[in-house]
């Protein structure tokens, strides 16, 4: 190999050694939730760390009591809110975040306990965000507060700029058309056939007196 080569692949091999877990340990970088519901991180490791602990805490993990982790009893643990499981059939463990608020988030490391040597460890974004909120249409209410009452509002119409009559509103009642056909085509010609008999009663009677005028 050439001096140039070797300069060349100097540099990532020593980034991998300041890297502890780089190779051994592996999983996403970023993961995203909702205050109120959940989210999973699924770390993946090598077959020659099947038996041992694995953990969740917040770096460094050395000077901070861990948050959550598996014994070689107890595959699954949960603490609070938080809980692992390992799967060693797959090769993985999981870490589960349930009812999230936004001060979880942060930043995590999943990481495997190795006797007398240094922990294998990847670091995890988390990120909350709020719930969305549901949208609700305009109200109108009156009244006193816990004694509210929807005021109904007119639909008018485009064409003609006349309000709409409520579907739901009972029709009106025809007695008063009813009344007014009745006065129209009955009560009306009685009164004046009436009157007229009244009239043609009285007509002889005033020519007679007229023609008795006459002869006086």
């Amino acid at each position: 190999m050439t001096p140039r080569g070797r300069a060349g692949w100097l540099p990532s091999a020593l980034l991998l050694l300041q890297l502890p877990g780089c190779l051994s340990l592996s999983g996403p970088s970023r993961v995203t939730g909702i205050v109120g519901g959940s989210l999973s991180v699924e770390c993946r490791y090598q077959e020659e760390f099947m038996s041992n602990n694995k953990y969740w805490c917040k770096p460094s993990c050395l000077f901070s009591p861990k948050i959550v982790e598996t014994t070689e009893s107890k595959r699954e643990v949960r603490r609070g809110r938080v809980s692992i499981r390992d799967r060693p059939a797959n090769l993985t463990f999981t870490v589960t975040l349930e009812s999230l608020r936004e001060e979880d988030a942060g930043t995590y490391q999943c990481g495997i306990d190795v006797p007398f040597s240094r922990n294998p460890t990847f670091q995890v974004e988390v990120s909350v965000t709020p719930a969305p909120a549901t949208a609700t249409g305009p109200e109108r209410y009156t009244g006193s507060p816990g004694s509210a009452t929807t005021l109904p509002v007119p639909t008018w119409s485009t064409a003609s700029g006349q309000e709409t009559p409520d579907p739901s509103q009972p029709p009106q009642p025809l007695l008063g058309s009813a009344h007014f056909l009745l006065l129209v085509f009955l009560k009306v010609p009685l009164l004046l056939g009436m009157l007229g008999a009244v009239l043609w009663v009285h007509r002889p009677l005033r020519s007679s007196a007229d023609r008795q005028s006459v002869h006086l």
